[in-house]
């Protein structure tokens, strides 16, 4: 994206190419074309910085009022808009300001309506940067809005927002082109709902599958699933050679965004004729909807419509149906109507066959133990994950070093921080107590049973690996033993770990457990 923006292509096309430039007098920073061209780099950085999805929801909108000594004036047409860029944006178009123009000291973001007549020639048709790829969103959250979408409070003179009949390309805006179903790792925690969203793919709106509600924690496959099905969808629909395929994907913000728009500028049926024509309809992040009663009886109406009409939906949400509290009783009921699929945690297994899926796309030679270090140590989602690989890959090129344990130690240091979970010796009794099926008080009881006095040995054995008491201080725990018992259990588990492999890899997996 970043090579389309540079600025000799946006000088060039707003007319100010290096032949045009005075070589006697230095231009006016300030002058309309400076501003304009000024601005056009700006908008294309943000455009960069946050995304398509995010760049058209808050951002497109902005107009460049004007300069008033060191201050610059952006106009945007509602106040929610503006409180909206004010509260989130005002810092990082203050710096990206000055770093254009040092002239600039303030930024003034105001309601108002487009740039003036000499800015205005200067921008062109529309002045806005050029997109080379589809780009996702990076999750920003929307502020609570009045879901009516009356102007009560509004000043005089004010415009209310435009709803726009955006074309029906809008609509798929944020699509991801790498999030297909080849580009998909299944394991054991996300096999099902793969196996649902391949159905549905390849069968839309077929007995039992509408609609599809995909939950699951933040991170495990959700959108990467949505956006395969819709890629699935189209290319099926291209190459049937029938009329293409309408997918309108949007998060469950950027609907309620939108149907607050339509409201005040009254435009519902336009926003309800536009959604009800798309084939398949996919909300991302439902529970956003919680608590949004009016966006959630638009919702209820248009996939009642949809559903009737035997189009496709696809939904999904961090929890399932049934626990999405503050949702209408009815429209829950619906969701659970279809098919229901979790995605659970990841396995270690799934998190290395991710990890080397991923560094083979990428066309770089990781060594295993690398990997395998990064699938033990980050386990809280798969963008995280992936996020640590590319950071690791990106500095050893930067650097022309290779990638070794080391260098991802040095390099990945502050992730790995956050991810060193303090384990307790507790906790390392309860799995192994539950592991070996044998009560929590045998950890701490006399009885030398080889059948409870073996899980004790493994638990002392991986309290000395885990953690970072002293012996006698996990001799305490287990009945007040000495440090002596403790150091022989250690000891004869590590010699029954090198001869018997079968049992080796039982305290292997308690330890991943554990660490997971």
């Amino acid at each position: 994206m970043g090579g389309s923006m540079g600025s000799g292509v946006e000088l060039i096309e707003l007319g100010l190419g290096e032949r045009d430039m005075p070589t006697t007098t230095p231009p006016d920073p300030t002058g309309p074309a400076q501003l304009a061209a000024q601005w056009a780099r700006i908008r294309g950085r943000l455009l960069q910085e946050v995304g398509e999805v995010e760049y058209r929801t808050w951002l497109r909108q902005m107009m460049l009022a004007g300069v008033d000594g060191d201050e610059i004036a952006l106009h945007l047409p509602t106040r929610f808009l503006r409180d909206w860029v004010r509260e989130h944006y005002a810092d990082r178009l203050s710096a990206l300001w000055q770093a254009e123009n040092p002239a600039i000291r303030r930024v003034d973001i105001r309601v108002g309506g487009g740039a003036p007549s000499g800015l205005a020639e200067s921008l062109g048709p529309s002045g806005e940067p050029h997109m080379s790829t589809p780009h996702s969103s990076n999750g920003r959250g929307m502020p609570r809005a009045d879901e009516r979408g009356d102007s009560r409070g509004e000043p005089k003179g004010e415009p209310k927002a435009e709803y726009r009949n955006e074309p029906r390309a809008e609509l798929t805006t944020g699509l991801d082109p790498r999030f297909t179903f080849d580009a998909f790792v299944v394991g054991k925690p996300n096999e099902f709902a793969h196996a649902c969203a391949r159905r549905v793919a390849e069968q839309p709106a077929s007995q039992g599958f509408n609609p599809l509600f995909l939950y699951g924690g933040v991170g495990l496959g959700k959108t990467h699933l949505m956006h395969a099905i819709a890629w699935e969808m189209v290319t099926r629909s291209s190459s049937a050679g029938g009329p293409p395929i309408t997918v309108a994907y949007m998060s469950a913000e950027r609907f309620m965004y939108r149907f607050i728009a339509a409201i005040r500028s009254q435009a519902t049926i336009e926003f309800k004729d536009q959604l009800r024509s798309a084939d398949v309809l996919m909300i991302d992040d439902l529970q956003f909807l919680i608590g949004k009663d009016n966006t959630q009886e638009e919702f209820f109406h248009t996939f009642n419509a949809l559903v009737e009409a035997g189009k496709q939906i696809v939904v999904s949400a961090d929890v399932s149906p049934s626990d999405l509290e503050g949702l209408e009783a009815r429209l829950r009921t619906r969701l659970s109507h279809g098919m229901v699929a979790d995605l659970h945690s990841t396995t270690y297994e799934l998190r290395l066959s991710i990890l080397e899926a991923k560094a083979i796309r990428a066309g770089v030679s990781v060594p295993p133990k690398v990997l395998e270090f990064l699938a033990h140590k980050i386990t809280s989602n798969v963008r995280e994950l992936e996020g640590a690989l590319n950071r690791l890959v990106a500095h050893a090129n930067l650097f022309n070093r290779q990638v070794t344990l080391e260098a991802t130690h040095e390099v990945l240091h502050d992730i790995l921080k956050a991810h060193d979970r303090r384990l307790t010796i507790e906790e390392i009794q309860r799995k192994v107590a539950e592991y070996y099926n044998i009560r929590l008080t045998d950890m701490s009881s006399p009885r030398r049973a080889r059948a409870v006095a073996r899980p004790r040995q493994i638990a002392m054995w991986l309290a000395k690996q885990l953690t970072q008491r002293s012996l006698p201080e996990i001799g305490r725990k287990f009945g007040n033993r000495d440090h002596t018992t403790v150091m022989h259990a250690v000891t004869r588990i590590g010699e029954l770990m090198a001869r018997d492999a079968a049992f080796a890899e039982d305290v292997e997996l308690l330890r991943r457990m554990l660490q997971s």
